[in-house]
């Protein structure tokens, strides 16, 4: 999955993207340049010329909420299809290329995206634009490809879903939160839709999709904008552009007006734990700040050790070995908060869930304090700055807003806008959406448990 402000937040607190003062500057906003080829194929391209290498990643805007009804699972199977012969390579051959100048590369599927990345020295960048330009048309799709890939990724759910209580527990949530956007649908599919899926699905799905003027390619490293440019026109800018894609239009979620609970008991799981979701909007389909105080009270309530669930439930109480919240921003659609839970020693969930509850209530009735925002705006400022300082992070934010509605203008002006929050904006959106009676929860329980 592409990079989430929680696995950003997690990631600056675990040391990982600890800033260096190198006489060779990161990436500077300024110098961002965003490029549109004529068969409408976008390019941006950020410089950092601190190391000699670069990180190129192409985003399709198409994802598994994108999906026909019946054929779940179908952008993640194409997903694997890609990386399958063309017309002018043999399969693995793109792999073997990028093996034997010691770079690496993979790929990932999300509701609203599809993205592709490789990093390798800049001398091979222009090689790589080839590939990802040859197969973004040329695939090769027969039977026998099909039928042998389906089978991997039908083995894929069964080994990371079925085998994993965790897993199936929290689709079961989704499909219970969502009562109407495709979120509700895993982005692997459901087994037996998955199972139907065919060389004409394949093919109707590649024709559609993938093709430039759907597409965002993203540069991150040793490089120049303009001789960036000049590659893709070389590479990309020779795919015709395809169809006039119409509008992401997709089901609104309704109203929603109940509390619903899952629950899901295994042999397998040896401690309990809840999290609870609600339908809450994203940054690109929220009012103006509703989505950055979203994200300042999910920083403030969960957002990690110094928060107000960990230092309560954690440091004082004792109750929790586990407690936190996240915001899940960028998303085409509404999209969801979560807060979760898990017991420590002797207590129960049930204390765990009425001490989150508790703090939610706490913030909706009372609000937050202006010291608590100003760290929590301090945090979120500086994880920006902290994110230039490694490649693949800069394009995953870049990739990921500009493939679900947004543009660089828009990444580039995040700190200030997060910079304007109020007290009354954080604490006008946990009364406004983090309401105990129209939420979901999901509760994983050992065996024993059932029926308690």
């Amino acid at each position: 999955m592409a990079l989430t402000a929680k696995r950003l937040r997690a990631a600056i607190l675990a040391g990982t993207l600890a800033f260096v003062a190198a006489p060779v500057r990161a990436a500077d906003e300024a110098e961002v340049k965003d490029f549109l080829l004529d068969n409408g194929l976008e390019l941006v391209v950020i410089p950092d010329h601190r190391a000699p290498i670069v990180t190129h990643m192409v985003w399709y805007k198409i994802g598994s909420a994108d999906e026909p009804p019946g054929k779940s699972g179908i952008a993640h199977f194409f997903e694997h299809l890609m990386f399958k012969a063309t017309t002018n390579h043999a399969a693995g051959e793109f792999d073997r290329a990028v093996s034997d100048i010691g770079g690496s590369n993979n790929a990932f599927t999300s509701y609203d995206y599809t993205a592709f990345h490789e990093t390798v020295p800049p001398s091979a960048l222009e090689q790589m634009m080839g590939f990802e330009a040859d197969r973004m048309r040329n695939l090769i799709l027969t039977d026998d490809v099909i039928k042998t890939e389906r089978d991997v990724i039908l083995e894929e759910r069964r080994s990371r879903i079925d085998s994993n209580p965790q897993a199936v527990l929290e689709e079961e949530v989704s499909a219970t939160l969502w009562q109407n956007q495709p979120y509700r649908i895993p982005v692997i599919g459901w087994m037996q839709e998955m199972k139907q899926l065919n060389r004409p699905d394949a093919k109707a799905f590649y024709d559609s999709y993938y093709r430039p003027n759907n597409a965002v390619v993203v540069v991150v490293g040793d490089v120049d904008p303009d001789a960036v440019k000049a590659m893709a026109e070389r590479t990309f800018g020779k795919v015709a552009r395809g169809p006039d894609l119409r509008p992401r239009i997709r089901p609104v979620e309704p109203e929603q007006n109940t509390k619903r609970t899952v629950t899901l008991t295994d042999a397998r799981v040896s401690v309990p734990s809840f999290s609870t979701q609600w339908v809450v909007p994203s940054y690109h389909t929220a009012r103006d700040g509703e989505a950055e105080a979203l994200d300042l009270l999910a920083e403030i309530l969960g957002g990690g050790n110094r928060s107000r669930l960990y230092q309560q439930l954690v440091v004082k109480q004792g109750i929790a070995a586990d407690a936190g919240a996240y915001f899940q921003g960028t998303m085409l659609d509404a999209t969801n908060f979560t807060v979760y839970g898990s017991p420590r020693g002797d207590a129960k969930l049930a204390d765990v869930e009425a001490a989150v509850d508790a703090e939610i209530v706490r913030i909706a009735k009372e609000g937050v304090t202006d010291d608590e925002l100003e760290r929590a705006k301090n945090r979120y400022v500086r994880s920006m700055i902290f994110a230039r300082d490694k490649q693949d992070d800069m394009a995953n934010i870049y990739g990921s807003t500009l493939a679900t509605g947004g543009n660089v203008k828009d990444v580039q002006e995040w700190p200030d806008r997060i910079r304007k929050v109020t007290a009354d904006q954080v604490k006008a959106v946990a009364t406004r959406y983090l309401v105990l009676d129209h939420s979901t929860t999901g509760y994983l329980l050992p065996q024993q448990q059932a029926g308690n």
